[in-house]
């Protein structure tokens, strides 16, 4: 056999579950990532499956990110015997266990003594290691490689993989682009091409598409507040605890913050709001810890963010935004914004209504006409958020199915687009080709086939 060699254990029949096998030598291998598929790609009992390969030649596992379709079948790696370093930037080895406590709280076991040892083994095997470093993993007989984070622009602290492999052969450097950014979050700092890529394992979730421009978005967002808040109801937000939510808030912030500068105006007096009292609710304890892990982060936010964080505001903690914790408080704030006529902004999980706290928000008010529910991510088919959304500019009645009760979407519905946190066609193609040496072969994964196939053309 001639190494290296390339294997795949997931993220190649549709979006999610990667995790992908280098080959050096026999008896010697790196894998990055080790993800969860979810959704339509996922197996049943796929939480707790086995892994379907050897761990025994894994020297390193290298993750780009700490999303569950990225990291989410660590449990089973450590089920397996695998004892060796998980590598990953700085931020993503801060934001792993809060992900995977949670993670395996949900589908494995909330007894305290399990979960402490769980955390315990990850404490001992993160290694977190700085963007743009070379980081020598291991040197054998006749097979030398080495790894460099770069960053990705998808979430704090997601990083594309640089491997450089040095065999008696000759040497080579394969790139794994984890996800890659839209370069349209305010928070993070663009991603730069790889300079050089002999191989590069791409992601293809946006290959067959192009996104809006940034502006565009925030003025929409804007917009779905007035139109909320307009009929003082509730705007209710679906969103994952990682990322989106961050995401949001710093926007919403921004909103909030120059909505105030102009309280004094006409226009402000008409909506007989006081925009500086507004609450924005955060309700998700996920979604907090993370909120909080997010802000001591701040040194690897984008020069924009720090910007604002240097004029004296908060962008992830201002005084506006109040913070659910305990379900007993979930509860309490339901029926309260369900039975007065206060304005407020929600952020629940989860993102696509097929679970957490959003479930009783809109059982509480999706039959009532002044409230508005605003999605700002793709929802899989056959969720409840698929459905909500479906029902938007509909007339007459739309019935929905939550919990086995079915409700009347009187609600309104809005969809803004171009809060994806992947890079569109014209991002990848920009990615694989425009460093110094641009990719010579490239492997297309996660990503349907249409979008592959887009993208292939593209390129």
């Amino acid at each position: 056999m001639e190494f290296p060699v390339l294997s795949h254990h997931g993220g190649t029949r549709g979006v999610t579950g990667s995790c992908h096998q280098l080959h050096l030598d026999h008896g010697v291998s790196l894998l990055i990532d080790c993800g969860l598929e979810q959704g339509a790609d996922a197996s049943p009992g796929a939480e707790s499956a086995p892994l379907g390969f050897d761990v025994g030649s894994v020297q390193a596992l290298i993750l780009t990110h700490v999303h569950i379709d990225h990291v989410g079948r660590i449990p089973a790696l450590l089920a397996a015997g695998y004892r060796g370093p998980i590598l990953c930037s700085e931020p993503s080895a801060k934001l792993l266990p809060l992900v995977l406590e949670d993670a395996y709280r949900l589908s494995i076991s909330r007894e305290p003594v399990h979960v402490a040892h769980y955390l315990d083994i990850l404490d001992e095997l993160i290694i977190s290691v700085p963007f743009g470093h070379w980081h020598d993993v291991a040197v054998r007989a006749g097979v030398e490689y080495r790894i460099r984070l770069q960053r990705a622009g998808h979430l704090l602290g997601s990083a594309y993989v640089e491997c450089d492999v040095r065999l008696v052969e000759g040497d080579s450097r394969w790139v794994f682009s984890g996800d890659l950014g839209s370069g349209r979050n305010p928070m993070l700092r663009p991603v730069q091409p790889p300079e050089r890529a002999d191989v590069l394992v791409l992601e293809s979730t946006y290959g067959d598409r192009l996104h809006p421009q940034r502006s565009n978005r925030r003025r929409q967002l804007e917009a779905a507040i007035d139109h909320a808040l307009a009929d003082r109801g509730t705007l209710l937000i679906p969103a994952f605890s990682l990322g989106r939510t961050q995401e949001l808030l710093y926007e919403i912030e921004d909103i909030l913050h120059h909505k105030s500068l102009l309280s004094d105006t006409a226009a402000s007096a008409r909506d007989g709001l006081d925009w500086s009292q507004l609450p924005v609710i955060l309700d998700s304890p996920l979604a907090q810890r993370i909120t909080s892990a997010y802000r001591e982060l701040h040194d690897y936010w984008s020069a924009e963010a720090r910007g604002r964080v240097g004029e004296g505001r908060n962008p992830l903690g201002f005084d506006q935004l109040v913070t659910v914790d305990t379900h007993a408080r979930h509860q309490q704030v339901v029926n309260y914004l369900k039975s007065t006529r206060r304005p407020a902004i929600v952020l629940a999980g989860n993102g696509m209504c097929s679970g957490g706290r959003i479930v009783n928000y809109l059982k509480a008010m999706l039959e009532d006409p002044r409230h508005e529910v605003l999605f700002v991510g793709y929802q899989a088919k056959g969720t409840p958020g698929a459905a909500i959304q479906a029902s938007e500019g509909k007339q007459g009645l739309v019935q929905i199915d939550l919990d086995g009760q079915g409700y009347e979407i009187r609600a309104k519905v809005m969809t803004v687009e171009g809060y994806s946190g992947h890079a569109d066609q014209a991002g990848l193609v920009r990615f694989a080709s425009q460093g110094a040496q641009p990719a010579s072969h490239v492997v297309l994964v996660h990503g349907e086939q249409a979008a592959k196939k887009n993208l292939g053309q593209g390129y």
